[in-house]
């Protein structure tokens, strides 16, 4: 099992995720794959996976992941990505967002 380590997402990642939540949430089921590759990656923990899956709708699935993404790790991001192989039209969206973020943040230095 893969230790994730401590420290959260991210400035610029996590608002990316804030700026497209309510697309992620209409086009992103995360039940499938998302969710297992998470695990498997060591994002999610158990716990994190039941907590998602007993939400009631696919809306709600989304937005708990969401909620849960940002606090871990700074690798969260990327593996998100990953995980979205079925839905490589929302990966294009979050990366395009991802650069357009980079090119409006100042220089750090």
């Amino acid at each position: 099992m893969k230790i994730i380590p401590r420290g959260g997402m991210d400035a610029r990642d996590k608002q990316v995720l804030r700026s497209l939540r309510l697309e992620l949430g209409a086009e992103v089921l995360v039940e499938g794959l998302v969710l297992q590759y998470l695990y498997q990656e060591g994002i999610l923990t158990e716990n994190h996976v039941q907590e998602i899956k007993a939400q009631t709708t696919g809306l709600r699935k989304t937005m708990l992941l969401l909620d849960i993404l940002p606090s871990r790790g700074p690798k969260a991001f990327d593996t998100f990505l990953d995980s979205l192989q079925e839905f490589p039209w929302v990966r294009e969206k979050l990366e395009k967002a991802r650069d357009e973020a980079t090119t409006q943040l100042p220089a750090a230095g």
